[in-house]
């Protein structure tokens, strides 16, 4: 559950400082629904860039931006379909597209449903605390956006071996920056320095990704239901809603198939991981290169037991693709085997993470023997303009891109991907997975043995409880505009 006991006194401070910075805050309803967004905000919106600090781009937090860098309004969910000339097989993949939320990734939602609620009920005071974004990846690009919309200062933790772009964007933004050891598997270390800062500061908050609800909770209601309006778009009759495909990373996004689940019961749940650190697969470790995948442990808010598959993803498959996508090389190949300009335009929409989940939804697809009428939905969660400097060490790394990596990339990367390091999970492949949080959450990070119980055994009501408080906050935030009367 999500602590919603209000503190009165920095409720009142939280409440003078939205005032005096214009600061009014979206609720989880107009996030799914921007039409219920105030003209007020709408108009403002007009002048203002998608990615600046400007308090109102809080009401961007939403999958139905206009695709534009400026004075966008709101429209239908972004998203994109991946032809079958491209992926190889017969059914349908579509794909939320996650570059035009603010900061270009949509964390930004996950940090929000992690420090509105505190903010609201007066137990993040912006006058005193600071924000704590532990990350390895966009969750601390998020949180920092969202903290400097909200008039909060921040700390972003992330390690040292992230994108050269992260490091810069986050100098411009962040109020400290803390790089740990190591890469995207490096996810203890980033702990053990949130723990240093609790224990030598009095001020700071942690908004630990892996942990908070907030980051699910979002997901579920805000990512599932964008899905679920995909999908309505999309299918006929005739067709069949498969399941969701996602990396697990934070194990957030991975919330909107228990949403989907609920309307869909036959669809699935796909949980993806690298093969380089399988921890899902094989409780293994290992580093890897797919950004933003946080390994080597079971986050707390993943809903294991309602998660079906487990596909591993070769990480030199996903680098390989991104070179195909993005070289101009590699384009003019694509157009060469019959995929189309438009198409191929688009395919930068897709970071690396996202190409991850491209490759889970093919082996998806072949592993359950899918057809034309078949439709699986994944996410992008951002885009290959966060990676440039990426391409950069490929270059330097394998030399010049020609058309014989073309051919190979698209053949063996794409073409020949097959149902490898793929587990459908029974009840007990599940109940192992989920025993894995005993080591991380109950050893290393002090939280309660008979939580991790409920979320297994008392299963219903624990994930139930949770999808409740939605409306719950969304009253605080409405009480919270009410008395900074920014709205009259």
């Amino acid at each position: 559950m999500i602590d919603l006991t209000v503190h009165e006194k920095q409720l009142s401070r939280s409440i003078e400082r939205a005032k005096e910075r214009n600061i009014i805050i979206p609720t989880f309803e107009q996030m799914k629904n921007p039409e219920l967004i105030p003209d007020k905000v709408k108009n403002k919106l007009r002048d203002i860039g998608l990615w600046d600090i400007n308090s109102y781009n809080l009401f961007r937090i939403t999958w139905k931006n206009e695709p534009i860098k400026k004075g966008g309004q709101f429209d239908g969910v972004n998203f994109v379909e991946l032809p079958p000339q491209l992926t190889g097989i017969k059914a349908r993949i579509f794909a939320l597209v996650g570059k035009w939320f603010p900061t270009g990734a949509h964390k930004v939602g996950a940090t929000f449903g992690c420090l509105v609620p505190r903010l609201v009920t007066g137990q993040f005071d912006p006058t005193f605390h600071k924000a704590v974004w532990p990350s390895t990846g966009n969750f601390c690009r998020g949180g920092a956006y969202d903290a400097e919309l909200l008039s909060c200062e921040s700390i972003a933790i992330l390690p040292e071996g992230m994108s050269k772009e992260r490091f810069d964007w986050l100098s411009k933004v962040a109020g400290e920056i803390i790089a740990t050891p190591g890469t995207e598997s490096n996810v203890k270390e980033i702990f053990d320095k949130t723990w240093e800062l609790k224990k030598t500061r009095d001020n700071v908050v942690v908004f630990n990704q892996f942990e908070e609800f907030g980051n699910y909770l979002w997901h579920y209601e805000v990512t599932g239901r964008a899905i679920e309006e995909v999908l309505d778009q999309v299918m006929d009759s005739k067709d069949k809603f498969a399941g969701v495909v996602l990396t697990t990373g934070s194990a957030g996004t991975i919330a909107c198939g228990d949403y989907l689940k609920e309307i869909f019961p036959t669809s699935k749940i796909a949980a993806g991981e690298a093969l380089q650190c399988p921890t899902l697969l094989a409780n293994g470790f290992g580093a890897h290169r797919i950004e933003g995948i946080g390994d080597k442990h079971i986050p707390w808010i993943h809903n294991v037991r309602n998660t079906d598959l487990v596909i591993a993803i070769d990480d030199n498959n996903t680098m390989g693709i991104v070179r195909l996508f993005n070289e101009p090389i590699g384009q003019k190949y694509l157009k060469k085997k019959g995929i189309s300009t438009e198409v191929v335009e688009k395919l930068p929409l897709m970071g690396i993470s996202s190409i991850a989940n491209m490759i889970m939804a093919i082996k998806f697809a072949k592993y359950y023997e899918l057809t034309e009428k078949d439709v699986i939905l994944t996410v992008f969660t951002d885009s290959m303009e966060m990676y440039q400097s990426r391409l950069k060490e490929l270059e330097e790394e394998l030399g010049p891109y020609d058309e014989t990596d073309a051919a190979i990339d698209f053949h063996r990367n794409l073409q020949a991907l097959t149902t490898d390091y793929m587990q459908e999970l029974t009840y007990y492949d599940r109940k192992r997975i989920h025993n894995l949080k005993y080591f991380t959450w109950i050893e290393q990070q002090g939280k309660d043995l008979e939580e991790l119980d409920a979320q297994w055994y008392d299963y219903d009501n624990y994930w139930g409880n949770i999808h409740q408080q939605t409306s719950k906050i969304d009253k605080l935030i409405q009480e919270f505009n009410q008395k900074t009367g920014l709205l009259k």
